[in-house]
C-alpha cells in the first residue's frame, strides 16, 4: 500500500545543499570584500584625525597670537555654554573664554558685508552730527 506522503530519493536533497553552499560562498566573498573595505577605512582614520588635529591647532595658534587681550563679559545660551565646554573637553581650547574668543573672531570674519554696511552708516551718522553741531553757535567764554 502506498501513501501520498513518501520521501523522494531522487537526489534533490543533495542539489539543494549545493545551492545553499554556493550562496554561502558568494556571501563569504561579499563579506570578505566589505571587510577589507572597512579595514582600509579604519586604517586611514588615525591619519585623518591627526591631520584634522594639526589643522585645528594651527588655526587656534594663529587666532590666539593675533588677538589682543581685551576682557569682555558675554552672556551666552545654555547650548552655547555646552558647545564651548565640549571644545575645552576635547582639548581644542584651554578655556571656554579662549573658545568663545575664537568663535567670535570667526563670526566677525564671516559677516564682513554686515560690518562694512555698519561702518558706512556710522560715518553717515558722524557727518550728520557734525552738521548739526555747526547749526549751534559756539559758546564764548
Amino acid at each position: 500500500m502506498s501513501t501520498s506522503f513518501q520521501e523522494k530519493t531522487d537526489g534533490s536533497d543533495t542539489k539543494d545543499e549545493l545551492i545553499v553552499q554556493d550562496n554561502e560562498s558568494e556571501h563569504d566573498e561579499e563579506r570578505a570584500t566589505v571587510g577589507a573595505s572597512v579595514r582600509d577605512m579604519a586604517a586611514r582614520i588615525p591619519e585623518q584625525l591627526s591631520a584634522i588635529g594639526r589643522d585645528i591647532s594651527r588655526t587656534i595658534e594663529r587666532a590666539i597670537s593675533a588677538k589682543d587681550d581685551y576682557m569682555l563679559a558675554v552672556k551666552v545660551s545654555q547650548d552655547a555654554q555646552i558647545k564651548l565646554g565640549q571644545l575645552v573637553q576635547a582639548g581644542v581650547f584651554g578655556t571656554r573664554a579662549e573658545a568663545a574668543a575664537f568663535l567670535i573672531d570667526e563670526g566677525i570674519k564671516t559677516q564682513t558685508a554686515l560690518f562694512e554696511r555698519v561702518e558706512q552708516k556710522l560715518a553717515e551718522i558722524e557727518r550728520l552730527r557734525a552738521e548739526l553741531r555747526g547749526l549751534v553757535p559756539e559758546k564764548k567764554d
